[in-house]
């Protein structure tokens, strides 16, 4: 399986969609699915600008259409009838194949996501061409009982859509990346599942996040990786 690491910069505006289709147009016959980060098509600081920015589903048609030619999983904040949810979506075969609203938004710090958006309620599972996958977004993987709900649904595949800003400069590297690292090993390794990581670069507001996408096996190793605060998109055979 060809899967392609779009580790983007997102800017805070609904440019970010034309940007997505041109990679998206770049890689479909060289690869069988790619992956975006956490609110790829609207950037991370939305604020009040998510009521300006924030999608309906039927504006991503486009995203379904090119889903013919390869799987799309997409960062996106989604406008619904009772509010907005920060969704990951799974385009395939021109549909929309899952939906899995964020469901442990943080609300410290610098992050204010419980503000502005509805938590989701559940994790799923679904079959895409005889593989099982769940997909998380960001803060869903550091909660313990998330990883007792993925081992349930017994994953081939493991999707975790990131926006993770840099903390912890030491002399030993970025800590807030060894700790994602672990965690990733870890339910990789419980779930006996593939596992890959999608986290974004670029500046927002003051805030800079790392990137250090990557893939995993069901052991738990890391067996590809890019670059860390560098844009970059790259395909690999997992």
């Amino acid at each position: 399986m060809r899967v392609t690491l779009a580790q983007t910069a997102p800017h805070l505006n609904r440019h970010n969609l034309n940007a997505i289709v041109e990679i998206i147009e770049s890689v479909k016959g060289e690869s069988d699915l790619i992956i975006f980060p956490e609110l790829s098509l609207s950037g991370y600081l939305l604020q009040d600008k998510l009521y300006e920015d924030a999608y309906r589903i039927d504006e991503l048609a486009i995203l379904a259409e090119l889903s013919k030619e390869i799987d799309i999983v997409v960062g996106v904040a989604l406008r619904e009838a009772k509010g907005f949810k920060n969704a990951a979506l799974y385009f395939s075969d021109a549909q929309l194949i899952s939906q899995h609203d964020k469901v442990h938004l943080p609300n410290y710090g610098m992050f204010e996501e419980a503000r502005y958006f509805e938590a989701g309620k559940v994790f799923e599972s679904f079959l895409v061409r005889e593989k099982r996958v769940s997909m998380v977004v960001c803060e869903d993987l550091w909660h313990k009982n998330v990883h007792h709900d993925l081992i349930e649904q017994n994953p081939d595949l493991i999707i975790a859509l990131v926006a993770s800003p840099a903390r912890g400069f030491g002399d030993m590297g970025l800590e807030i990346e060894e700790k994602w690292y672990a965690i990733i090993q870890a339910v990789a390794k419980e779930c006996q599942a593939q596992l890959i990581f999608v986290n974004r670069v670029g500046f927002e507001d003051g805030l800079g996040f790392w990137g250090g996408s990557c893939t995993l096996d069901t052991q738990g190793n890391i067996t590809n990786k890019l670059p860390k605060f560098h844009k970059k998109i790259k395909t690999f055979e997992i």
